[in-house]
């Protein structure tokens, strides 16, 4: 049985979970407001949830721990990205904030803040995931640290950020000649393999089967965290094969510069970009490119969603573009249809 006793300014009120007793200042001068809060914590044990005062010391700064000790312990490679997001933008909106006052109000007030700072769609929404798995992961914990009941809405963001750029054969040859030698075979991995930045960046020697013609990237090294085998042409084995001859015992990557792993290309991408007119053009674009130029020469989009490292249907349709080229070639091919069509009609 619960009870209610006045304590200065403010009632307090006492009731019982698990046989042990909690007091709770209610903060308020009315004892009908304490009889209220009195009988809806006991209602909430009477349930089985855990009393809502619990919740109300809890700070953002306990939830952005528990968010990157989770993503260490479990090896997330977003850790970094989101250590960035986190301390950057997230910490100064809502430091000192109790969890019980992050509303869908406050929520709002954090978009648009950001919106005003010139984020994109994207980018706030990369945020504001971040901000629901703290949540997420203060409900789950024992004790939990963030009531179910009142977790808020958190609305996300319309993206329309699907690039469309890709490059043409002449295109590519040209950006290559353009780049350092250093990275000429980096590039042209990427552009005939649709492997990512950091697949090829982090591209070792105990990976390759030069016999074979074969590279072998294992789940700790992909993406998606399965592993894929990636066959090579006789222009990436001639690569490969001059890498090799040239290769540092005291360096374990197939690319790299004098001796030392390439670990940021910017600033040489862009130049070369810009002299020959490909600005705006990002790296991923040769995934991209990769992917169109498997379909286009045949490959079944089964294979090539395996040697890209592909899972799912939507992601692979979104590089597999159609571009004026192809819309043309279309109206070719149909006005051949019909042309067909017409002088079978006219032999019969």
């Amino acid at each position: 049985m619960g009870a209610i006793y006045r304590r200065g300014r403010f009632w307090w009120i006492k009731y019982y979970r698990n046989g042990r007793g909690i007091y709770e200042s209610t903060k308020a001068e009315k004892k009908t407001v304490a009889e209220r809060i009195l009988k809806q914590r006991e209602g909430e044990i009477a349930e089985g949830r855990i009393p809502g005062h619990q919740f109300d010391k809890v700070a953002f700064e306990e939830l952005v721990d528990d968010l990157l000790s989770d993503y260490r312990v479990n090896g997330n490679r977003s850790l970094e990205k989101t250590e960035r997001r986190v301390s950057v933008h997230l910490m100064p909106f809502f430091c000192q904030m109790r969890v019980r006052h992050i509303t869908t109000v406050t929520v709002r007030a954090y978009i648009a803040k950001r919106m005003g700072e010139g984020a994109g769609n994207a980018t706030i929404n990369r945020e504001l995931a971040a901000l629901k798995r703290m949540l997420n992961l203060g409900a789950r914990q024992t004790p939990a640290k963030v009531s179910r009941d009142n977790m808020p809405y958190i609305p996300m963001l319309a993206e329309n950020n699907v690039r469309q750029g890709f490059f043409e054969h002449d295109e590519f040859l040209a950006l290559r000649e353009a780049l350092p030698e250093y990275l000429k075979g980096f590039v042209t991995f990427a552009y005939k393999t649709g492997c990512r930045y950091g697949e090829v960046q982090g591209l070792g020697w105990n990976a390759v089967n030069r016999k074979e013609g074969l590279v072998r990237l294992e789940g700790s090294e992909t993406k998606n965290k399965e592993p894929r085998w990636i066959p090579l042409d006789h222009e990436l084995q001639e690569i490969v094969g001059e890498q090799f001859r040239e290769r540092r015992l005291d360096c374990p990557y197939v690319f790299h510069r004098d001796g030392k792993p390439i670990t940021d290309i910017r600033v040489a991408w862009k130049s070369a970009c810009k002299a020959v007119d490909c600005e705006g053009m990002l790296f991923h674009d040769l995934r991209r490119t990769a992917i169109r130029n498997m379909v286009r020469a045949g490959v079944p989009e089964q294979v090539a969603m395996r040697i890209s490292g592909h899972k799912t249907r939507s992601v692979f349709d979104r590089y597999n573009i159609v571009n004026d080229h192809d819309l043309k070639q279309a109206a070719f091919q149909q006005e051949a249809y019909l042309m067909g069509k017409l002088r079978d009609a006219v032999t019969k």
